[in-house]
């Protein structure tokens, strides 16, 4: 039953939250930090109960390894939304031109396709690689080392997104609400929980399609997108079918990247000459 409730709950929970803090005027700068630590813990439970792969339950060093690049991508989130403020307020709207319930879907939509063609250009292109490659290096996938990142990854990815958005006119209420979709989505599909969505896999991301991309094997890896999955289907990077499993999760070359632990490593890697070849070609 915890299975088949377990995602329903959670986008009924977003709605819920988007829905109350919209009607009430919540300040987003609280509002996102808190549902994002909600999220977390709800899932980090999921995990305990329903498991796909217990052996990827976190170890108390890696908690705390997760937990230091958790902080830094958390850092990274809001040098993102700073500098895209300090750029929009100047050029944005005044009012948005449509009302607010035609607002939200558009804006998940666009910011969902910023996020994929962010996302896919984190793997296909060298320079950009070398940042995203830190979120790589697990060779587990679960709720804590979503916040893997490197800081400049973070930067580029959501203030490309947010930049968009802010430039397209969208208003902080829809962005706001399409936001806490899209964190729901980001941190659920890199759940190791035991949750199949089905045909709406077709629609929506889920984990039985993020575990694909941290394949090893670049032919499975695609799914780029971490809240819908149309754009895998229109750009061809859909590569799930039922049952389908990742051979291993990680890096097809572990030694291109230090160690998750590694964190002073990992911030400085992209300015590090390596004898090896660490861009994962192919994977587009």
């Amino acid at each position: 039953m915890l299975r088949l409730t377990a995602y329903p709950a959670l986008l009924t929970a977003t709605v819920l939250v988007a829905t109350a803090a919209l009607a009430l005027e919540w300040d987003p700068a609280k509002v996102s930090p808190s549902f994002l630590v909600c999220v977390v813990l709800y899932l980090a439970v999921l995990e305990r109960l329903i498991p796909h792969q217990p052996e990827w339950h976190p170890s108390a060093a890696e908690w705390r390894w997760y937990g230091a690049h958790f902080l830094l991508t958390m850092a990274a989130s809001a040098t993102a939304q700073f500098l895209v403020t300090t750029v929009v307020t100047r050029v944005a709207t005044a009012e948005p031109a449509l009302p607010l319930w035609a607002e939200i879907p558009l804006t998940l939509l666009c910011g969902s396709l910023a996020g994929y063609l962010a996302h896919r250009l984190g793997h296909t292109n060298p320079l950009l690689w070398r940042l995203h490659g830190v979120h790589h290096v697990p060779r587990k996938v679960n709720v804590a080392n979503n916040g893997v990142n490197h800081v400049l990854d973070i930067v580029f990815a959501q203030g490309t997104v947010q930049l968009l958005l802010a430039l397209a006119g969208f208003s902080p209420e829809a962005v706001l609400a399409a936001g806490l979709l899209t964190t729901a989505q980001g941190y659920f599909v890199h759940a190791n929980v035991d949750v199949r969505i089905g045909r709406l896999n077709h629609v929506l991301a889920s984990p039985e399609q993020h575990r694909l991309h941290h394949s090893v094997d670049l032919r499975e890896a695609g799914h780029y997108g971490s809240d819908l999955s149309c754009w895998d289907h229109l750009f061809g990077s859909f590569t799930w079918r039922p049952g389908r499993e990742p051979v291993a999760v990680g890096l097809s070359g572990p030694s291109s990247f230090p160690e998750t632990g590694a964190v002073l490593a990992n911030l400085v890697h992209p300015w590090v000459r390596t004898s090896s070849p660490d861009h994962e070609a192919g994977s587009a």
